[in-house]
């Protein structure tokens, strides 16, 4: 499979997506694998929960304030200096976090694979939807959604695996060594020079308004949590919301914007963003919610719960490719309805169900969820695109990116404070624990019902468009 890259020499366009994928997939499963080293790393480094979680909570706001960036990046610097540059940022980074003697150094170490995830992850898409053509972008990033479903499988069977043998070390060190490798074929021809470049500057106030993310990301995670000085919040909140309202006035009448928000404007676009974002929620929510329902209110050991996520991102990972190759055929339309239909049906399911839920029920719930999912997310991504002029697509998986990572950071939030607060409130009222536990389960399922309805409607609004 030759194809011609920006330079007009020929290069294996497969051995391109695969050393694409690779970094991608790796850098996937540096996330969803590191909560089963969380006991571990506590006890290794003397912290609470609350202390370890930063580990995730800060990666997250970091890659949230670089995702904006990718555009840039991708129109100002060639993508293979690029895409090397993000592998030796990571590879740093994991480095830094072997070597870390204490916990903040390994902080930094993380901020760093923040940086290079936050870069990455728009980029990759962006890359891919620009070198397909418009008929086989189904189909192509169906296989980038397998990748990532499958990184959501393998991370924590994965991590579990080395544990059982290594030192927590051991777990960045594979990182760090599969890394090495992808950079050593990035740079042995294996990517190329791919993307239109397009000059411009660099908008230095942009940037810095964009940080508000980081705020606004901040107070949603502490929702729920103990101890929070609300004052400090309120105010960080006020003047991080600020940021975002200048930065968005900004980018309308900047003539080169960081982040080219007019794409929203564009028929389809807006509703793929909205549902993507809304699918990843339902993905999310799952993946934390029903662990908390096993070990709380059935009874089951953490690794038991863990393990009972893998068959639904499994089957996930299996869906996503189908379903790629059956948006190019049917139409995108058709083929992310069924998915907000079968997201609507497991939430349906686990609602109407509640006091009857068992292990069993909840991971063919799961199944359902996660495979609507498959039906509904990528699709999402790839319909945005083709709705979108080609040099607008770097532009538009950035914010497709962003907005879903804000919304799905803000749906684990709301959901766990909604579970939290009724489940107090029960207790309060004298209800014995355990009813007390299933009522708030049984809001929180409700209010995700709700959620994926409003999606569902969405959806019935779409229209089967080409790119103008």
């Amino acid at each position: 499979m030759n194809a011609i890259d920006r330079t007009g020499k020929k290069y294996n366009r497969l051995w391109f997506v695969i050393t694409l994928l690779a970094g991608t997939f790796t850098m996937s499963i540096s996330q969803s694998s590191l909560s089963t080293a969380y006991p571990t790393l506590m006890r290794y480094f003397d912290i609470s929960a609350s202390t370890v979680q930063w580990l995730t909570t800060g990666f997250m706001l970091i890659m949230c304030v670089t995702m904006p960036m990718s555009p840039w990046l991708l129109n100002n610097v060639s993508f293979k200096r690029l895409f090397l540059t993000i592998l030796l940022v990571f590879d740093a980074g994991t480095l830094v976090i072997v070597l870390a003697p204490s916990f903040w150094v390994m902080m930094v170490g993380r901020i760093m694979e923040a940086i290079a995830v936050g870069v990455l992850f728009p980029s990759f898409q962006s890359v891919l939807l620009t070198i397909t053509d418009e008929h086989q972008r189904g189909k192509t990033m169906g296989m980038a959604g397998l990748v990532m479903g499958s990184a959501l499988a393998c991370g924590p069977i994965i991590s579990g695996i080395v544990l059982n043998y290594f030192s927590w070390r051991g777990l960045f060190v594979v990182f760090m060594l599969v890394i090495s490798l992808v950079f050593v074929g990035a740079l042995g021809g294996l990517i190329r020079d791919v993307m239109p470049q397009k000059s411009s500057h660099l908008d230095y106030w942009s940037v810095i308004l964009s940080v508000g993310l980081i705020g606004v990301l901040y107070v949603i995670n502490q929702i729920g949590q103990k101890n929070v000085d609300w004052g400090k919040n309120s105010m960080l909140l006020v003047v991080s919301v600020g940021a975002l309202v200048w930065f968005v006035i900004r980018q309308f009448h900047l003539t080169t914007p960081l982040l080219e928000l007019r794409v929203m404007k564009t028929i389809n676009f807006d509703l793929a963003v909205i549902l993507t974002a809304i699918s990843y929620v339902a993905l999310i929510v799952t993946t934390i919610i029903f662990p908390l329902y096993y070990q709380e209110v059935l009874g089951v050991s953490p690794l038991i719960s863990g393990l009972a996520l893998v068959p639904a991102a499994v089957f996930l990972s299996i869906l996503n490719p189908l379903t790629g190759k059956l948006a190019d055929k049917v139409g995108f339309r058709r083929v992310m309805l069924t998915g907000m239909g079968l997201i609507v049906l497991g939430w349906l399911l686990v609602t109407a169900l509640t006091e009857q839920l068992n292990i069993w029920i909840m991971m063919g719930c799961a199944m359902i969820i996660e495979g609507g999912n498959a039906f509904v997310m990528m699709p999402a991504v790839t319909m945005g695109a083709n709705a979108l002029p080609t040099q607008l697509v770097p532009h538009g998986t950035a914010v497709t990116t962003t907005i879903r990572q804000i919304l799905g950071s803000t749906g684990v939030a709301v959901a766990t404070l909604v579970l939290t607060t009724v489940t107090q409130h029960q207790n309060m009222s004298g209800v014995a624990a355990s009813v007390a536990q299933i009522s708030g389960f049984r809001v929180t399922f409700i209010l995700m019902l709700a959620i994926e309805l409003v999606g569902l409607v969405l959806a019935l609004a779409l229209r089967d468009t080409q790119a103008e």
